[in-house]
């Protein structure tokens, strides 16, 4: 046998089972003393050719070790499921062929008493006449015809029918286009972009408002890659963005473009996988997974909405950040990286100023269409004066009448889903909450039931409470209340609902989305998958119902994330045509997030951010690492709490952080605490996490904490 090349598939015998793994690099260092006639020959090599190239496997490497997890964590979140296994079916379709040299005359003629048959006969010639066969399923959707004749037809050998292997992916069946032309000002940004490549800048931050096409720069920027034989890797943090994406894509690089995200099925992952590795220049887009694809020969990697808490994997390990990972995979590749957002993550935008990352700005939206004027509405005073209808204020009211009265159309933001957050009882007070999670159960009504948003658990809505048998009130909104309530408001007008619960289906985002597009529906509610990137033409209005949980949140991030959600929802209002208008309501609209998203002064927000993080040794300035304590036992959580951090402080002091009871202290059964280590960004980053690793173990070896789990979480968000 042949040594195997690292990346290829191999089978390896343990203990009486055998295995399936990827050759990671090819051992050429003495064999320890101990090990001689422990280790075993491989039983099978299945590729020939490598299945994951060597940027991909450096990549691996450094995540494991970046994010201290293990390769093998790495490895699951990088492969399609079954790929190791083999586990790929090939897409086998049905072809209707004629069979050669058939006299036609004399076919029919011996039909002629089978007026079915001579019809499914006629309608395959004629369908045949282009390509030689004819899906079995068309040929009988065109001749209007049973399974039964065809059946009959193909014993008697007057038709054939072959068997042939089809992709999964859809071919693109539309025109292709050229590119758009860039306005002066793109092609401004486009040239400094391509300016500081050239000149050894591997990563631009290019910081462009809502709506200043800041696609078409992309678009251009590809195009030069392609023409060059060189690949590139398009990233958006979430699925929903994809598919206005990709039609647009389509229309300018055809079957050029692939598309790559979890809502695929295996066997379609496992082909789109596979397709990544041709030579031809061609383009992928996807979500965070679309990382570790093995694409040959990237030039430009663009990480689109590069702010977004999206690009991070919460669950499972590896906890990544996939502009971190494409940084990392543009370094072996000797690719540019181009991060394109309306409103930065503060680390992003400190690097960018201090020299590390080129920076261009695009200050002004396509066309010169101004952006939109922002609205707060006190909440406080709406109610003490009692001009609300449920939860609209007065003037929002009226602004919505407008909208439509102009044709224009309506988004409404709740970030909060379901219709109301909680239910309770008006006699003893107590709420209904998960059996497994410290949270309250969520009251869906369309489906006359509770459910925890943690973990799934569900349970039928109470009539009365269990405890004492009052009466149960709903307590807060959500997005199927604001349905319910907008809908009686502006009966005439057609209302549809973005959250998870009406994306579950695999094309639900899309057809939501068109439906919108087409201006099928006047009034679009949602919770944040209205803010990310989409665009709309006919937008003349977007309202924030409540700003307040954003802003209120227990995180040293969360006035940066407020400003970023409330911006990027209110960049949906006024993409074309006449001026939008944002309406954001508030008990507190003298927020100082608020006041800066009414001006839209990111700036100011960053020299705000900064100030504040460097004051109290936050990212950028420190780097974080946060430890979360796990198990069903609270007392053993606590001690095993305790005693990490008395070792921790041992060896770092200061830099580890009180004990941190989170907001939701137990989920799914698990009780949690949390610890926070601060690290000193000139500080040997890789000696402190191996120092945090044997600390980890340490604990976990002891008989008294044994079976607590502690992840480790770096740059967490």
């Amino acid at each position: 046998m042949s040594t195997p090349q690292a990346g290829v598939r191999v089978v390896v015998p343990l203990m009486k089972k055998s295995l399936r793994g990827i050759v990671l690099r090819e051992h050429t260092e003495p064999i320890d003393s101990g090990l001689v006639g422990k280790i075993r020959p491989l039983s099978e090599i299945i590729d020939e050719q490598p299945i994951i190239n060597a940027p991909q496997l450096a990549l691996w490497q450094w995540m494991s070790t970046y994010y201290m997890c293990t390769l093998g964590e790495v490895m699951a979140a990088a492969l399609p499921s079954g790929i190791l296994d083999d586990r790929y079916n090939e897409r086998i379709t049905q072809y209707i062929v004629l069979p050669p040299q058939a006299d036609h005359e004399a076919v029919r003629a011996t039909l002629k008493r089978a007026p079915k048959q001579l019809l499914v006969y006629d309608t395959a010639v004629n369908m045949c006449r282009a390509t030689g066969r004819v899906e079995r399923r068309a040929l009988l959707q065109e001749s209007c015809q049973a399974a039964a004749v065809l059946h009959a037809m193909l014993e008697k050998g007057v038709l054939l029918q072959e068997q042939v292997g089809v992709s999964r992916i859809e071919p693109y069946k539309g025109t292709i286009e050229s590119e758009h032309e860039l306005t002066p000002a793109q092609q401004k940004s486009a040239d400094q972009i391509k300016d500081y490549f050239r000149n050894g800048k591997q990563i631009v931050l290019l910081h462009g408002v809502t709506s200043s096409g800041k696609t078409d720069i992309y678009i251009h920027l590809i195009r030069e890659q392609l023409s060059r034989g060189r690949n590139v890797l398009y990233l958006v943090p979430e699925i929903a963005l994809t598919t206005q994406l990709t039609s647009r894509l389509q229309r300018v690089f055809g079957d050029r473009l692939q598309v790559y995200h979890s809502r695929f099925s295996d066997a379609e992952r496992n082909e789109i996988y596979h397709a990544a590795t041709k030579q031809e220049p061609h383009v992928v887009i996807g979500a965070r997974s679309a990382v570790f694809l093995p694409m040959p020969n990237i030039g430009l990697i663009i990480v689109d909405e590069e702010h977004e808490s999206s690009y991070k994997q919460a669950e499972p390990a590896p906890r990544y950040h996939a502009r971190a990972a494409a940084i990392v995979l543009a370094r072996e590749h000797k690719a540019d990286v181009l991060l394109g957002t309306a409103t930065p993550a503060i680390e992003s935008y400190y690097l960018a100023q201090k020299g590390v990352y080129g920076l261009v700005n695009l200050e002004e939206r396509f066309a010169g269409i101004e952006l939109p004027d922002t609205q707060l509405i006190d909440l406080k005073r709406q109610y003490t004066r009692k001009e609300m209808y449920d939860h609209f204020s007065d003037p929002l009211v009226e602004a919505i009448r407008a909208t439509l009265a102009e044709k224009r159309q309506v988004i409404l933001f709740q970030n909060r889903r379901g219709y109301a957050p909680q239910l309770q009882c008006t006699s003893c007070g107590k709420t209904p909450r998960c059996v497994q999670c410290d949270v309250p159960l969520t009251l869906h009504l369309r489906a006359n039931e509770l459910r925890c948003h943690y973990c799934g658990y569900r349970t039928p809505m109470p009539t009365r409470c269990p405890d004492c048998g009052g009466e149960m009130k709903v307590r807060g909104f959500g997005t199927e209340r604001i349905e319910d309530e907008i809908s009686k408001l502006f009966p005439e007008a057609r209302v549809l609902r973005m959250d998870l619960d009406t994306t579950r289906s695999k094309t639900a985002y899309q057809d939501i989305i068109n439906s919108f597009a087409r201006h099928e529906c006047d009034i679009l509610i949602g919770t944040q998958m209205v803010t990310k990137g989409l665009h709309f033409d006919d937008v003349g209005l977007v309202a924030v119902l409540n700003a307040d949980p954003l802003l209120n949140q227990p995180d040293f991030r969360s006035y940066e994330r407020s400003f970023q959600m409330l911006e990027q929802v209110a960049g949906r209002a006024g993409r074309k045509g006449n001026k939008g208008t944002v309406y954001i309501q508030s008990f507190d609209p003298s927020n100082v997030v608020l006041q800066m998203v009414r001006t839209h002064d990111y700036r100011a927000l960053y020299q705000q951010q900064i100030a504040e993080r460097q004051l109290f040794n936050y990212p950028p300035f420190h780097r974080l690492i946060s430890l979360s304590v796990r198990h069903t036992d609270s007392q053993r959580v606590q001690a095993t709490t305790q005693a990490l951090q008395t070792r921790l402080r041992q060896i770092f002091g200061p830099r580890v952080s009180e004990v941190i009871v989170p907001s939701v202290e137990r989920i799914q059964a698990y009780y949690i605490r949390e610890l926070n280590l601060r690290i000193e960004n000139n500080a040997q980053i890789a000696e402190a996490k191996r120092r945090l690793r044997e600390t980890i173990d340490y604990i976990t070896g002891q008989t008294n904490y044994r079976g607590v789990s502690i992840i480790a979480d770096v740059d967490p968000l």
